[in-house]
This record gives structure tokens, sequence and C-alpha cells, in this order.
């Protein structure tokens, strides 16, 4: 187990990503170098928080330009890294084509990182961001698992390329990172495999499924009622501190589930009718499973999914990641209250 070191520069791939510009923030926060790679640099407004973030903190940001699907493009930016933070990977749950836009950059894009970190003299250690997502594949899945609980040992099986490809493209990369992990002894590999992960943005993109999802669920989208689907929920903050954590405690290794408690989308709401009250039209009730198995293939839901998943309940064991990273959990109410007031200050409800 190494000990990484600290002086040495970070790199943060996909860093003006929803999850990586926290894991950039806390890393200038604490004076680390961080090298971190965009697709563009010139696109000044997708890197603007990072900049200010530089500006204010006793770390070094340099930015680096480098395309998952570009051999080789991680190169120069990895130079002198002990550790590197792979995060960059596209996270839609609708796409017309999952293997151009979800599979292909997930698995090359970690295997072009992953490539590069073997032919890096000085890399000790690899965190990369998998999912839950690589550990199973539908909500049904739980009632086979042992003691109806999802654990780090377990893998989803269930998903392909015409079902659930989002969690297809997760499980196939993290499969190829111990692949690559295991054909080399220079770096450990340690992943990190969050729930749905919401929380304040530090951009005021909306792009992003979280901050669509909290949108919707503000603006009325949902006023009919909930679709009886159920979440693991993880702070955005909570999940950029245990890269940290993996990624500087020696100890760490293997898998990592993180989810502070799971909730249906209902559940959800009311938390969110306790800090607003009536000021958004939250759903009050439970969409009837008539209604989604009528229109839910309009809007991409097949029925395959939502046999699978409506009305079964999640729950995840974060033991290890309490225990082994240290990682502390803040309620989600608390999660999902601090989200809606960064919308509300950005202008974005």
């Amino acid at each position: 187990m190494p000990v990484i070191d600290k002086e040495r520069p970070v790199l943060v791939t996909g860093a003006s990503g929803y999850i990586a510009s926290w894991i950039v923030r806390f890393l200038l926060e604490e004076g680390h170098v961080v090298h971190a790679t965009v697709r563009d640099k010139t696109q000044t407004e997708k890197v603007a928080h990072l900049t200010e973030i530089d500006s204010r903190e006793s770390g070094q940001l340099r930015l680096f330009e480098a395309d998952l699907l570009k051999p080789g493009s991680f190169a120069e930016a990895m130079k002198g890294c002990a550790l590197v933070i792979h995060t960059a990977s596209p996270f839609q749950l609708n796409t017309k084509d999952p293997q151009r836009s979800l599979i292909d950059p997930a698995l090359k894009g970690t295997r072009n990182v992953l490539e590069t970190a073997k032919h890096t003299p000085g890399v000790q250690r690899v965190v990369l961001t998998s999912s839950v997502a690589a550990i199973y594949g539908d909500a049904i899945e739980l009632e086979s698992a042992p003691g109806q609980v999802f654990t780090e040992d377990q893998w989803n099986e269930s998903s392909s390329l015409r079902h659930q490809p989002y969690s297809y493209s997760k499980t196939v990369a993290e499969r190829e990172a111990w692949k690559i992990a295991g054909t080399q002894s220079e770096w450990d590999l340690v992943t990190i495999n969050p729930g749905f992960v919401m929380g304040p943005s530090l951009s005021q993109r909306t792009d992003g499924t979280s901050t669509q999802f909290m949108q919707s669920m503000a603006n009325g989208q949902f006023k009919a009622g909930a679709p009886d689907l159920y979440f693991g929920v993880v702070d955005v903050r909570e999940v950029a501190r245990a890269h940290l954590l993996a990624g500087f405690i020696s100890e760490a290794e293997g898998r990592h589930i993180l989810s502070a408690s799971e909730h249906s989308i209902l559940e959800m709401s009311h938390m969110l009718r306790e800090s607003y009250g009536d000021k958004y039209p939250f759903p009050k009730k439970l969409l009837p499973n008539i209604f989604l198995y009528l229109f839910g293939p309009f809007q991409g839901f097949s029925w395959n999914f939502l046999r699978r998943n409506l009305g079964y309940p999640l729950r995840f064991n974060n033991r290890k990641s309490r225990a082994k990273l240290g990682l502390k959990y803040r309620p989600v109410a608390e999660t999902l209250r601090e989200h809606i007031l960064q919308l509300e200050k950005d202008g974005l409800l």
C-alpha cells in the first residue's frame, strides 16, 4: 500500500464536471497542485468556476486539454503526478446512440487514462469514479441479493447495450479498470461507487442529470404524481471528499459504495416540501403505475425497465466507506434543500 506523495501534483480528469469540480475545490483548499483536464480550454464559461476557485485558494490549478477517445492525450497532464483521479465519463439516462455517447467514452476513456498511467513514471494510485450502477442493474435484483442489501462484492450482470446502457457503461468501464490494474504493480486502483449524486453545483451548467432532476421536481413536471422509483442518494460534497480520502489514505483499497440513505422520489419530495412548503409544485402523491406503462416508453422508459424497477426499494451497505475512509454523511434532506438554494441563487428555477 503506497504512501502517496502529497507534494506532487494530482491529476483530475473531466475537471469541469459536477463531482470533479468539488474534488478540484477541495484539493486547492488543501494547497495541492492540480492538473485538471477539460476537452476545450477555450470554452471559458465551462471552466470559469474553476479559475475563480483557483484565484482565492492556496493551491495551484493547471488546465490541460484531453480527449477520452484520443490515445495519449492525457500523457502531458499526467507527468509528475502521484495520484490520478479519473472522473470523466458521460451521465445520460436517455440517448439514441448509447454505444457512441455512453459506452465508447466510458470504456475507451478509462482504458486511455489507465494505459497512460501504466507508462507514466511515478504514478502511485488511480482513483476511479464508478457507480452503484456497476453493482446492480435493476432494483428487483435486491430481492435475490445476500441479506437483501447491495454490497461491494456484487457486480451488475443484467445491464446491456439495449437495457440500462448507462449502467452497462459504468460496469464495463470499471471491469476494464480492474483488468488493467492487474497487469502492473506500479500503482494501485481504488474505486468510488456513488448512488444518485445530489447537492449544490459549483457551476451554473444545466446539462447535468442531477440538476435536471431537481429542476423537474421544482418546476411541476411531477405535479401529477411521482414515479414509484427509488434511489440511494448521496451529497456531491461527500462524493468529492471520498475521492480525496481514497487517494491519500494508504490503506484504502477496492470498491466503496456511497449512499447516505435510500429514498423514493416521493419521499424526497416530502423532504423538500418540509423546507419550502408550497413555494414549488413538488409532487404530493404517487403517479399510478398504469400511466407509466402507457406513457413511459415515450419518455425513454422501456416496459422492461418499469417492470424491474417500479415499486422496488433499494438498500445499500455503506459501512466500508464509513469504516475505511472515515466518511461522514449529511442528511439527505439537507442535501436536497441546499441544492434548491444553489439553483435559486444561480437563477435556474
